[in-house]
């Protein structure tokens, strides 16, 4: 028993070792600004690769080539390096695939540092592409925007567990007793049937809840919530979001590249 307890002490104290682990900080350098970024400590893998192509260099002469106003900045991918005007760029690197970290405390606020990845239909574990990065830009919600983007998700996702659990057959039974004023008999019926559909939307892991911290960010310094749950958040901007503005503000082509070029100059760990 002294054994278990000794290693369950053990096992917390790691943990609370690790998130007590002093966060890394890169600065992102471009010929627009630099943008100062830290790292998240529960998301590793992410944070390691990502560390690990900013030492070699990887990101350095790359492009923001994918702006889109009131959304995102993306950038790092190789083939955008001294990439012709008009070149359709931005394509991905299978050897720069990593697991999924998507963390509910981690979310797509105004600068978010985020990995891309592929499509569900071809990447159903949500892998990231750690072979570029966007940053989110967004804008600010209004409390009751948010409120209605819950209820729309929400909804159907009530209304298919009703449909599943109240089959026609339950709802005869249920109309017939209401018909003889059984009231016994139909709460005996109702009741559970009730608290059946309750329990399975409290568990269905696709209902829409915003976190206080999610409704004060996005109505405040703004976002993208709709890529919550969705994407790897792995660090966010913590000097620089007027570049990020300055960026996302350029004038682009039909591909969303800026028609001047965005060029990351360096990336640099400084803690």
């Amino acid at each position: 028993m002294k054994k278990i307890v000794f290693l369950l002490v053990l096992f917390f104290a790691v943990i609370a070792a690790k998130a007590q682990q002093p966060e890394h900080v890169v600065v992102i350098s471009t010929n627009f600004g630099d943008m100062k970024c830290k790292l998240y400590n529960d998301t590793p893998k992410h944070r390691d690769k990502f560390l690990q192509e900013v030492r070699k260099g990887y990101y350095n002469g790359t492009l923001f080539y994918r702006v889109i106003h009131n959304f995102l900045i993306q950038g790092g991918a190789a083939d955008s390096r001294n990439a012709p005007p008009g070149k359709r760029i931005g394509y991905g690197d299978p050897a720069f695939t990593v697991d999924d970290e998507i963390r509910p405390n981690h979310f797509h606020k105004k600068g978010a540092l985020c990995a891309p990845r592929q499509p569900d239909k071809v990447n159903p574990f949500k892998q990231s592409d750690i072979s570029q990065f966007y940053i989110v830009e967004g804008r600010v919600f209004r409390p009751g925007e948010l409120d209605t983007m819950e209820l729309a998700n929400n909804v159907p996702i009530k209304q298919q567990i009703v449909n599943q659990i109240l089959t026609p057959e339950i709802k005869a039974k249920l109309k017939k007793l209401k018909e003889e004023k059984k009231v016994k008999e139909f709460r005996a019926l109702a009741n559970p049937i009730k608290g059946q559909i309750e329990t399975e939307y409290a568990l269905n892991p696709h209902v829409l809840k915003f976190s206080k911290a999610q409704r004060k960010a996005y109505t405040t310094v703004g976002g993208y919530p709709e890529l919550d749950r969705k994407y790897t958040v792995f660090g966010e901007v913590i000097d620089g979001f007027d570049v990020i503005d300055k960026i996302a503000a350029m004038k682009t082509d039909k591909n969303d590249r800026p028609l001047t070029d965005v060029k990351i100059l360096n990336i640099k760990v400084i803690k």
